[in-house]
């Protein structure tokens, strides 16, 4: 069971970019599925992308496509989520996800996914 941790959640303006890191000390996270959620009090969890091993393959929740990008660095164990042109809708606490298995269905859905992180919280305020 891999253990992720996130990391880089702050507060931007509207327009800005911010980077997201989710990191593990488990070598197998480099052979996982590893994806991010976000959610606020008044949503439910949201799936927001996706990089699924094997092959790295990426996926994308329709509202993110084009600004936001999934990636892995098996050199540092990471999974970063790149985000650009967030807006307030996007206030959130992020959430980092991870499953051993390969995911044959429902890869956008959290009961795929065993581990979670904790969350970092992202607001984007003017």
């Amino acid at each position: 069971q891999v253990k992720p941790v996130e990391s880089g959640g702050r507060s931007v303006q509207p327009g800005e970019s911010l980077r997201l890191s989710c990191a593990a000390s488990e070598s197998s996270f480099s052979t996982s599925t590893v994806a991010w959620f976000r959610q606020t009090p008044e949503k439910e969890r949201e799936f927001v992308a996706t990089i699924k091993w094997p092959g790295d393959r990426t996926y994308y929740t329709d509202s993110v496509k084009g600004r936001f990008t999934i990636s892995r660095d098996k050199a540092k164990n990471t999974v970063s989520l790149q985000m650009n042109s967030l807006n307030p809708e996007e206030t959130a606490v992020y959430y980092c996800a991870a499953s051993r298995t390969v995911i044959t269905s429902g890869i956008r859905r959290g009961a795929a996914y065993g581990s979670w992180g904790q969350g970092t919280q992202v607001t984007v305020s003017s």
